[in-house]
């Protein structure tokens, strides 16, 4: 029994060792070894042990306060006695030990897993804020691109701007010239309607002085 104790506290310890200080790929062999273990029937198994070795241990101190107790009430202690208590007193320690090295693997592969799924994350996100750099980069790219299509639209707007002005200028004059077009015109046909009528009184009078000229020669 003790040295089926002595073989499980020295596996315990290297496990608890190779948890504690990473040498190549051991740690993950050791972390998939006690995943496995507490998946199915593992955790069922783990608890019974523990439970039995928590009773022998129990059973172990019992004893030990016996041998004590029976040494108080007779002064000495036989050699049987010495045996037997140092005996179960090893037990007991190698059993509490065990026990204690157990619960310190179980913490020990907790905090790791704990630790992974937080370093996980960590990637995850160190990826997803580069994907956000990234992105910020490309919206600023865009935007400095946008903003030169806007000083160009701009530009151009400034330009059409200058345009329509001079063509309102222009059609300021045009209009200026057609109505002065239109005065002129409005003058000329009224000079020829003037011409017109002083034609017709000509006409008249030459009509009247020819009269005149026949009267006198008949």
């Amino acid at each position: 029994m003790i040295q089926l104790l002595f073989l499980v506290l020295f596996a315990e310890g290297v496990i608890a060792f190779l948890l504690m200080v990473k040498i190549g790929p051991l740690r993950e062999m050791v972390m998939r070894s006690l995943d496995q273990l507490k998946t199915g029937k593992g955790p069922a198994t783990v608890k019974t042990i523990a439970g039995t070795m928590s009773v022998i241990l129990a059973s172990s101190v019992t004893s030990i306060l016996k041998i004590q107790n029976k040494g108080s009430k007779l002064g000495t202690v036989t050699p049987m006695d010495q045996v037997l208590w140092r005996t179960h007193l090893l037990e007991a320690s190698l059993i509490g030990y065990s026990l204690f090295l157990g619960f310190v693997i179980d913490r020990l592969h907790h905090y790791l897993q704990k630790l992974n799924g937080l370093r996980t994350a960590v990637g995850a996100s160190k990826q997803e804020v580069e994907k956000i750099r990234k992105e910020h980069q490309h919206l600023k790219e865009k935007e400095e691109k946008a903003s030169k299509e806007i000083k160009l639209l701009q530009e151009e707007i400034s330009n059409f701007s200058e345009n329509v002005k001079k063509l309102k200028l222009e059609c300021e004059e045009r209009e200026k010239k057609v109505l002065s077009s239109e005065a002129q015109v409005t003058a000329l046909r009224k000079q020829s309607e003037d011409l017109l009528l002083e034609y017709d009184r000509l006409l008249e009078d030459n009509q009247h002085l020819q009269n005149e000229v026949l009267g006198y020669r008949s």
